[in-house]
């Protein structure tokens, strides 16, 4: 089980995870040991609940393809178990970021300062507007 919260878990058969060889500039291969990772997770057929579900398939996100497969390739570190743990901590992060609901800033009166530095910068651009079309006089 890969624990997400304390009440949402997914079964880790449901998550797909194969190891790749590193690919280097121009296609050749960098390693000959297969250390780069994987990780792919179907949402649809995944048992999380119908409403993370849901926002998972509306998040605009460049991993998740349009059939709703979370797919996360890790290849920064070294060995393979290094990055199969780094793909699994990208794909917890990024359901939790879905189960995170933002709260609302509460709406706060403005101070007795921010009125006063409103009125000076609104009265301020309307004598530079004012002034904008005049030419000076000698008398001025």
């Amino acid at each position: 089980m890969l624990p997400i919260t304390d009440d949402i878990a997914i079964p880790l058969n449901e998550i797909d995870i194969s190891a790749v060889r590193s690919q280097g500039a121009g296609g050749q291969n960098v390693n000959k040991v297969a250390t780069a990772v994987h990780l792919r997770f179907d949402v649809a057929a995944s048992s999380l609940p119908t409403a993370l579900k849901e926002r998972l398939l509306e998040l605009k996100d460049r991993r998740i393809t349009r059939e709703g497969v979370i797919v996360i390739k890790a290849q920064r570190q070294r060995s393979q178990e290094q990055n199969r743990e780094d793909a699994l901590q990208r794909l917890r992060d990024l359901i939790l970021s879905v189960t995170l609901v933002r709260r609302k800033r509460r709406p706060t009166r403005p101070t007795a300062g921010s009125r006063q530095r409103r009125l000076n910068r609104k009265t301020m651009r309307g004598r530079l507007k004012t002034n904008r079309g005049r030419v000076a006089t000698e008398d001025e």
